[in-house]
């Protein structure tokens, strides 16, 4: 099992969440809530509002997310899904924990539920560079008070 932490479409009650459950897919069980050690910017972008976390670290803020547990079939579903590597990359991203429900004894577990755990996360290089002077934002919502709801694949 991979960690993962997601920060945009993919979080409970988002337009994307419905993938994260969908057991055809892969598995992913839901750890817990944390923020990125490094500030970042977190941009909503493009003519679909899709949001970015640029890996731009230092700059933005610690972006607010979903720490979640995967298999292998859900990561390699997360990385077509996120057009990894040309329009997002996956790099390992140490995460702090806000609020853990991840279950078990395992040192590792502690730790977690104690402070910092690395995941997998889904941020860019690969954008214009205009993106950089966008409104960053600490957490992402598509209903949020940014006005900028996010599009649909299916309603492209």
């Amino acid at each position: 099992m991979a960690r993962v932490f997601v920060y945009g479409t993919l979080k409970k009650g988002q337009p994307n969440y419905k993938h994260m459950i969908n057991t055809a897919k892969g598995l992913a069980k839901f750890q817990g809530r944390g923020r990125t050690v490094e500030k970042y910017p977190l941009v909503i972008a493009g003519k679909y509002n899709i949001p970015y976390m640029l890996n731009i670290p230092g700059t933005g803020h610690h972006v607010a997310g979903e720490i979640y547990s995967v298999n292998d079939q859900m990561l390699q579903f997360l990385d077509e899904f996120e057009g990894c590597p040309d329009m997002y990359q996956r790099t390992l991203m140490r995460i702090e924990v806000v609020e853990w429900e991840g279950k078990g004894d395992t040192g590792e577990a502690r730790a977690a539920a104690e402070g910092i755990v690395e995941c997998f996360v889904y941020s860019t290089t690969t954008y214009p560079p205009e993106w950089v002077g966008l409104p960053y934002h600490d957490s992402y919502d598509s209903s949020g008070k940014h006005g900028l709801s996010y599009i649909l694949r299916e309603s492209r």
